[in-house]
């Protein structure tokens, strides 16, 4: 009589389940060659008699979920932007130390002085750098999204965070260990490259936005913030509280009400109940000030 597939193959990975899996695959078997290809993983499926399917053995599954899993890395990291310039032959090294994570709104990926777990390569999501001042007030000082990495210090050796990483839009984001990012760093030259230009982009960044949050009006400031945060994410809308961007603003939630009122007013925004939606980009970029021309992201679809 022909042995059924066990059961517990189909529903359980435990030892037990193994175990009855494999006596029945070798009771299959016939013909010591067979068996010897069997054991040596020459065999990637096997005929289930009762069914008259093929079943995949334990290796080639695992090898079909790995290479699944790469695909779906290799798809996300094109949106990235700093690693779409990467060559192919370069990209394809780094691919399986990432690992694909989603990322929610209000997730702390470092802090200032501790040590940086991973690096992270935003594919759709978006990430404040938080300055923090006696312990719990914070001041944006930098937005990271599409166009490049959080974490960027490893290359200059330095392996803690200066500030908060802070998740404000929700999405996924490719994520390496450190070691293994800066094994890739050193031997890929278009990696090192593009690293630093972007690093310099973000300095460029960090200072414009202490000089505008010195010399310009709040309601300025709330319609650059609003353009950085557009050119990023891939839609018109996201969440936000008055009290967050307060505190991304370094004001008080009147000033930014006030603020928001004004533009919603001038029918360029419409804010409700913590939702904010961008009615009129081109209105909005009349609005802001001067700043924002100056740290605008060069190569990223605005029309998404």
């Amino acid at each position: 009589m022909t042995p059924e597939l066990p059961a517990l193959e189909r529903s359980a990975s435990d030892l037990q389940a193994q175990s009855a899996f494999r006596d029945w695959v070798r009771r299959l078997v016939s013909g010591a060659a067979e068996l010897q290809a069997l054991d040596a993983g020459q065999i990637d499926a096997i005929m289930d008699p009762a069914t008259e399917r093929a079943v995949l053995l334990p290796r080639a599954r695992a090898a079909l979920r790995h290479s699944s899993r790469i695909a779906a890395i290799a798809r996300a990291g094109a949106a990235n932007r700093l690693l779409a310039a990467l060559p192919a032959t370069e990209y394809a090294r780094l691919l399986s130390g990432f690992e694909l994570v989603e990322l929610t709104y209000g997730d702390v990926l470092h802090e200032p002085g501790q040590e940086m777990q991973h690096v992270y390569f935003p594919t759709d999501c978006l990430v404040s750098l938080l300055t923090v001042v006696e312990g719990h007030r914070a001041l944006e000082v930098g937005l990271i999204g599409r166009e490049g990495m959080i974490g960027s210090r490893l290359a200059l050796g330095i392996t803690t965070s200066p500030v908060r990483a802070l998740v404000q839009g929700t999405g996924t984001a490719l994520r390496i260990k450190p070691a293994r990012f800066l094994k890739e760093f050193r031997r890929s030259p278009a990696l090192q490259r593009g690293v630093f230009r972007f690093t310099d982009t973000l300095m460029i960044q960090v200072s414009q936005t202490a000089a505008c949050n010195r010399f310009h009006l709040v309601q300025a400031r709330l319609a650059r913030w609003l353009l950085m945060t557009r050119e990023r994410l891939t839609s018109r809308e996201f969440q936000l509280t008055h009290e967050f961007l307060a505190d991304m603003l370094g004001v008080r939630r009147a000033g930014v009400t006030a603020a928001a009122s004004v533009l919603q007013r001038q029918k360029l925004i419409r804010y409700r109940r913590g939702i904010i939606t961008i009615l009129d980009q081109q209105g909005l970029e009349t609005a802001c000030c001067s700043c924002y021309q100056r740290v605008k992201l060069m190569g990223l679809d605005a029309a998404t």
